[in-house]
């Protein structure tokens, strides 16, 4: 990756503002709970993988706001988790992440304020270089996939902008390129944020990676007519018989995908993966701001008074998935088994 997608330093949570890309490339340092929490619900920071640091170190920052104000830490730093725990109600890793801290501020029982910001500071480290060193193994994993040349169709941004390190489903295309395979990527522009145009392509063009863009509703005919090889996509939760949450329109492709012969596979941390969640079916779908639709890039799109409808995710039934990759291993279907081993 070129650049770091959030990083711990100056004692704040230094993240870039993914909203201004490409057309900039601007930092946000998060000082304070509130800003961390906008960051995740303006989409400043965004990702499954990503939003649970993010999430982790803002914890982290609602402890050094209540040391600096004199205030018990943790009745600060429980208020914090509960504000964060608001942001975004799909991705199961912010909510895994939350979890962790809140076990680090449960032992720590009655410790010094010092050192409880100590302990939570050391725990977001932890799940910062865990989700790196994931993102590495989900590559190695899914590029044996590939073999030495591959064409790839992806959706939305799974890539390092949504990770700590180079990603989830692009980790795959890195992992294989590093090998010295020859990969080319068709990205879905992604409507109606444009996350595949504006992040995908950003960083694969950054990274060197051979990257063309299309419309979302291109999607069939360029998997009948460009010798596509696979679909690769990330998840935001994945549920214990294998139906994924992942960005609306994901559904969609994966039924292309199914007509067109072409292998649909799945890539993301065991973190992604909610075992209390028999099925897809009961994973709550965000729903976000009509406006990102009639006014999504600053000129009215929609006629005043039209009703819109702006689901950010949908659920690709397990059926449809070829395989999900993660740094455990591939599984296949039926998924139930297969996940339910890797926890065991």
């Amino acid at each position: 990756m070129p650049v770091e997608t959030l990083i711990w330093k100056n004692d704040a949570l230094r993240l870039i503002d993914q909203t201004q890309l490409p057309e900039k490339r601007v930092t946000i340092d998060c000082r304070d709970v509130e800003t961390v929490a906008e960051a995740i619900q303006s989409l400043r920071v965004r990702g499954a993988p990503a939003i649970g640091v993010a999430a982790a170190y803002g914890v982290v920052v609602g402890a050094q706001e209540a040391i600096a104000a004199g205030e018990g830490v943790a009745h600060r730093v429980r208020t914090a988790i509960s504000r964060l725990s608001r942001t975004r109600p799909t991705a199961v890793n912010l909510f895994w992440a939350l979890d962790r801290m809140t076990g680090v501020l449960n032992a720590a029982g009655g410790a010094p304020s010092a050192a409880i910001l100590e302990r939570l500071l050391q725990e977001a480290h932890r799940i910062f270089h865990e989700d790196r060193t994931v993102c590495r193994e989900i590559g190695r994993r899914g590029a044996a996939l590939l073999g030495d040349r591959a064409t790839v169709l992806t959706h939305c941004n799974a890539g390092g902008l949504a990770t700590a390190d180079y990603g989830t489903a692009l980790a795959v295309v890195y992992a294989a390129v590093d090998a010295g395979a020859q990969v080319a990527v068709f990205a879905d522009e992604t409507r109606p944020l444009l996350q595949g145009a504006r992040l995908t392509a950003w960083e694969l063009q950054q990274s060197g990676v051979d990257v063309t863009v299309i419309c979302d509703n291109m999607a069939a005919v360029v998997l009948s007519k460009k010798d596509i090889d696979c679909v690769i996509v990330g998840a935001d939760r994945i549920a214990a018989n294998g139906d994924v949450a992942n960005k609306i329109g994901t559904y969609g492709l994966a039924i292309l995908a199914r007509e067109h012969g072409v292998p649909f596979y799945v890539a993301a941390p065991l973190s992604t993966i909610d075992m209390a969640l028999s099925s897809g079916d009961q994973i709550p779908i965000e729903e976000r701001k009509p406006e990102e639709i009639t006014r999504g890039f600053g000129r009215q799109t929609v006629p005043d008074g039209v009703n819109v409808y702006n689901p950010a995710f949908d659920v690709t039934p397990g059926r449809l998935v070829t395989a999900i990759i993660t740094e455990k291993g591939v599984a296949r279907p039926p998924y139930g088994d297969a996940l339910r081993a890797w926890f065991e």
